[in-house]
This record gives structure tokens, C-alpha cells and sequence, in this order.
């Protein structure tokens, strides 16, 4: 079970939208990122950032990213 003890839980989000530059990270309108979804564990985050990834393929500034979000919540998790 996910909340017994010594399992903790290692929160991703996954977002994206279309960059100014392919070479940076600069989105070009912050209003229309694409909020893709807060994943359990990096398996489930990585299958919904690789979804997102491929139905974008076309568009070469579209660019999807994870996020650990545990890391950002208790720096001192290991993962």
C-alpha cells in the first residue's frame, strides 16, 4: 500500500508546450502549457511523458519535460 510505512511516494509531473528555441528552454506563451498529469512513481510518468512526446512529434518546438517533484518536496530523498 502506498501510505505504509517506508513506502514513500515519488511524485512527477508532466508538462510541456511549444519552446521559443529548440537549443533552450524558454516556452514561448506560459498561458498554454500543457499540464499533462502528477504520476505515483517515474514508470507512470515516463509512459504519459512518452505519449505526450510522440502525438507531438511534428512540431519540432514542442517539447515535454518531468518534473520530480519529491525531489523539490524533501531534498533528501533518494530515488
Amino acid at each position: 500500500m502506498p501510505n505504509e510505512p517506508g513506502n514513500k511516494q515519488l511524485l512527477h509531473l508532466v508538462f510541456g508546450g511549444e519552446l521559443e528555441d529548440i537549443n533552450g528552454i524558454t516556452f514561448r506563451d506560459l498561458n498554454r502549457l500543457d499540464i499533462v498529469g502528477i504520476y505515483p512513481n517515474y514508470d507512470a510518468a515516463r509512459a504519459a511523458w512518452k505519449a505526450k512526446a510522440q502525438a507531438t512529434v511534428d512540431n519540432a518546438q514542442m517539447r515535454y519535460f518531468i518534473v520530480h517533484m519529491h525531489r523539490l518536496l524533501d531534498p533528501e530523498t533518494q530515488a
